[in-house]
This record gives structure tokens, C-alpha cells and sequence, in this order.
């Protein structure tokens, strides 16, 4: 980890440069007139488990908890020769106004 120490002023103009180095894992300590008087440090990061994301979304409305259709089985997946797809997808864009 490397610190680096930069003035007001010059944090002011390169502030963009300096959350990218920060974000790299190293610490800014700022100065108003050559004096330390704070830092800026990365944020650990959360680990949280998959369930507890979910659990999080749910709270927010961002999703909605499943409605009775666990251990549904999708569909099989359809097998195409190579390159049909593609072709099948262009066709139907042609025809798109």
C-alpha cells in the first residue's frame, strides 16, 4: 500500500485521479498548508452471502420472492447447427420497421 500526501488545492483538480488510487487499495492524506488533517482510505469491502443479497433485494422491492415454483425444471435447451441462430436473428431483425 502506498500513501501519498497532496494539498487542498491539488486535491481539488485531481480528485478523479485520486478515488481511482484509492479505490487501488492506498490511503491520500491531505494537507492545508503542509499540515496533515485527514485521510482518505479505502472501504474494506462486504462480504455477504448470495442469501443475504437476496434476503436485501426482496427488502428494497427490487425483486419479488419466488411464488411457489421452486425445483421447477426449465425447458431443455434447444440445439441449432452452427451459425443458425445467427442467421435466424438476422432474418428477423430484416423485418423489423
Amino acid at each position: 500500500m502506498e500513501i501519498k500526501a497532496v494539498g487542498i488545492r491539488e486535491a481539488k483538480k485531481k480528485f478523479s485521479k485520486l478515488v481511482e488510487f484509492v479505490r487501488n487499495g492506498n490511503e491520500v492524506t491531505l494537507t492545508d498548508r503542509g499540515k496533515p488533517v485527514c485521510k482518505i482510505v479505502p472501504i474494506a469491502p462486504q462480504e455477504i452471502s448470495f442469501n443475504e443479497r437476496i434476503r436485501r433485494l426482496e427488502e428494497q422491492g427490487m425483486i419479488e420472492p419466488a411464488s411457489g415454483h421452486r425445483g421447477k425444471k426449465l425447458p431443455t435447451r434447444l440445439l441449432l447447427r452452427k451459425g443458425l441462430a445467427q442467421k435466424y436473428l438476422k432474418e428477423d431483425r430484416k423485418h423489423v420497421p
